[in-house]
């Protein structure tokens, strides 16, 4: 699978679940482990929990391997392991505590929303001819 499909999925499931502060770092020449890290904030041990089910349930949709989880008893800070793509969803003091995006980053990657089909134009608002009837009334 592309690994822009695969990211764009990513953001994709992180955002149904209200997800906050997504970040997309390309680290390939960092590491030869994976590919892209990215990073997320969810306000309780609720949504981190969701956001990670949420990264899950997308990508084992579309084919993808879930190579493991990790921290979901906890919540504070979970780690989704796609293979070429690692999640971190944390807590935002967690978050700023460990400060990951100075680790890893470096180069930020712009995701590009899905192309949207193109709305048809609304038809243009023609005036009634008059007829026989609504002359007759005046």
């Amino acid at each position: 699978m592309d690994i822009r499909i695969k990211q764009r999925a990513v953001v994709e499931a992180l955002e149904d679940v209200k997800g906050r502060d997504i970040q997309v770092f390309n680290v390939a020449r960092q590491t030869a482990y994976f590919e892209r890290v990215v990073i997320a904030s969810g306000d309780s041990n609720r949504q981190v929990n969701a956001l990670a089910a949420s990264v899950q349930t997308k990508l084992k949709a579309m084919g993808a391997r879930i190579a493991g989880v990790e921290g979901r008893r906890n919540g504070d800070w979970v780690l989704v392991d796609l293979g070429d793509i690692v999640v971190h969803v944390m807590h935002p003091a967690v978050r700023s505590h460990y400060n990951l995006e100075e680790l890893w980053g470096g180069k930020e990657v712009k995701v590009k929303a899905k192309p949207r089909t193109k709305a048809k134009p609304a038809a243009k608002h023609r005036p009634r001819a008059k007829t026989a009837r609504s002359r007759r009334r005046k």
